[in-house]
């Protein structure tokens, strides 16, 4: 079956970032244990089709003609996932936790293609 990298991601900069910024401490701490909660439902439902649990991202580095170098990205966290086709894989992040309750702005879905020239 197929196989698609899931990217979590989440602008900075994006009005849901800066409206859970704006958040009370204990609202914060409310939701992200609501939003790990169903996020963990979530992985359940999705459990036989998941590659890679995947994991949070932190800090990113690129590596380029002119060296190394910190830069910012949008991306949170992945996952793999096997489906039948791609709009199948982007079926299962619908209303995802992610978005929904995390400021995360959203998840982008992509196949994980054949290496050129593997046999």
């Amino acid at each position: 079956m197929p196989r698609y990298l899931a990217l979590y991601v989440g602008a900075e900069n994006s009005e849901v970032q800066k409206a859970w910024e704006a958040l009370p401490e204990a609202e914060k701490a409310e939701r992200s244990q609501r939003a790990m909660t169903e996020w963990g439902q979530w992985v359940e439902r999705h459990k036989h089709v998941i590659v890679d649990i995947g994991a949070p991202l932190g800090k990113t580095l690129l590596a380029s003609p002119e060296g190394i170098t910190p830069i910012r990205n949008a991306v949170a966290a992945y996952v793999i996932v096997e489906a039948a086709s791609h709009e199948d894989a982007a079926q299962m992040f619908k209303n995802h936790p992610h978005f929904t309750i995390f400021p995360g702005t959203g998840v982008e879905i992509m196949p994980c293609l054949p290496m050129p020239g593997a046999a």
